[in-house]
C-alpha cells in the first residue's frame, strides 16, 4: 500500500508539473517574441506619425494616423519607389534563377559524379564560404568595370549563373546524398544518362532543397546593400536598399516618416515570402543534415 502511495502522490505531482512548466515556457517565448518584434512593430506604428512625433513617443500605440508618409515617400526620390521595387524584383529573380540552375548542377556533380580530384575542389568550395566578399569585391570591380558592366545588372546576376554561393551547392549535395543510389540504378538499366537522371529523377525529389535555396537567395538579395553600392550609381538603377539609403542623403533633415513608410512597403515582399514558403524552408534545412 505505502508503494502505491508514493506512485500516486508521484503521478499527481507530474501531473501538475506538466502544465506549470508548460505555461512558463509559453510565456516566456512570448516575452522573447514581444521584445525581438518591438523594433518592427514600433516602425510599422511610427510611419503613421508625424516626423516631430516619432521621436517623441516610444509607445506603440495609434495617437496618430498619418497616410501621407506613404503617399509623400513613394514620390520622395527622383522616380516613384515602384521604379525600385521592379529593379529589386529583377535582380532577385534572376540571382533565383541562376543559384536554382547552376547550383544544382554543380551539387548533381558533387554527390553523384565521379572526376579527378573531386574531394579537393569540394574541399576548396567549402572554403570560399568562409572567403568574406570584401575580399573579392575590388577584383570584381575591375573585371566587371573592364566589361563595361557597371551601372547595370549583369554583375550582380550573371556570378550566379556560375554557382558563386557555395552554401546552396552544400545544402543541395547533402540532400542528393540522402536521395537512394538505387533510383540512379534503376534508371540506368532503363538507358537514361546523367541528364535524364538529374531532370527527370533528382531534380523532381530536390523540391524542400530548391525552395529553400529560393527563399534565402530571395532574401539575402532583396536586403543586400553593399554589392549593388558598388555597382549601381545611377538613380534610375537603384534598388530598394539604395533608395532607402537615398532619403538619408537626399536633404539635410531626415524625414523618418516616409523612411520609415517606405521601410515598411520593402518589408511586405520578405514578410510573404517567408509566411508561405516556410514549412518548405524547415523542411528543405532539417533533410540536408544541416542540424
Amino acid at each position: 500500500m505505502t508503494a502505491e502511495r508514493v506512485r500516486e502522490q508521484r503521478r499527481r505531482r507530474n501531473a501538475f508539473r506538466k502544465p506549470v512548466t508548460s505555461i512558463l515556457r509559453h510565456a516566456f517565448l512570448i516575452v522573447a517574441a514581444a521584445l525581438m518584434l518591438y523594433p518592427v512593430i514600433w516602425m510599422v506604428v511610427s510611419s503613421f506619425r508625424p516626423t516631430d512625433l516619432i521621436f517623441r513617443e516610444a509607445g506603440l500605440v495609434f495617437d496618430s494616423f498619418e497616410i501621407s508618409n506613404y503617399v509623400d515617400g513613394w514620390n520622395a526620390l527622383t522616380y516613384p519607389f515602384n521604379v525600385y521595387l521592379l529593379n529589386s524584383g529583377l535582380v532577385v529573380i534572376g540571382s533565383i534563377i541562376g543559384n536554382l540552375v547552376s547550383c544544382s548542377l554543380a551539387a548533381y556533380a558533387f554527390a553523384r559524379l565521379e572526376f579527378t580530384g573531386k574531394k579537393f575542389w569540394f574541399a576548396i568550395m567549402l572554403l570560399s564560404i568562409m572567403l568574406p566578399i570584401h575580399v573579392i569585391i575590388v577584383p570584381q570591380y575591375v573585371l566587371f568595370s573592364q566589361l563595361g558592366w557597371v551601372n547595370t545588372f549583369l554583375p550582380l546576376i550573371v556570378p550566379k549563373l556560375l554557382a558563386t554561393d557555395a552554401f546552396f551547392i552544400f545544402l543541395m549535395v547533402q540532400f542528393i546524398r540522402g536521395i537512394p543510389r538505387e533510383l540512379d540504378e534503376a534508371a540506368r538499366i532503363d538507358g537514361a544518362g546523367h541528364p535524364r537522371i538529374f531532370l527527370q529523377i533528382i531534380l523532381p525529389l530536390m523540391v524542400p532543397a530548391l525552395a529553400t535555396t529560393t527563399i534565402f537567395t530571395f532574401i539575402w538579395t532583396w536586403n543586400d546593400f553593399f554589392s549593388q553600392l558598388i555597382f549601381l550609381t545611377k538613380p534610375s538603377l537603384y534598388t530598394v536598399p539604395l533608395a532607402l539609403n537615398a532619403f538619408q542623403d537626399a536633404q539635410s533633415s531626415t524625414d523618418f516618416g516616409e523612411l520609415f513608410a517606405m521601410s515598411v512597403v520593402s518589408l511586405i515582399p520578405i514578410f510573404l515570402i517567408f509566411l508561405f514558403g516556410q514549412r518548405f524552408l524547415i523542411k528543405g534545412i532539417a533533410t540536408t543534415g544541416i542540424k
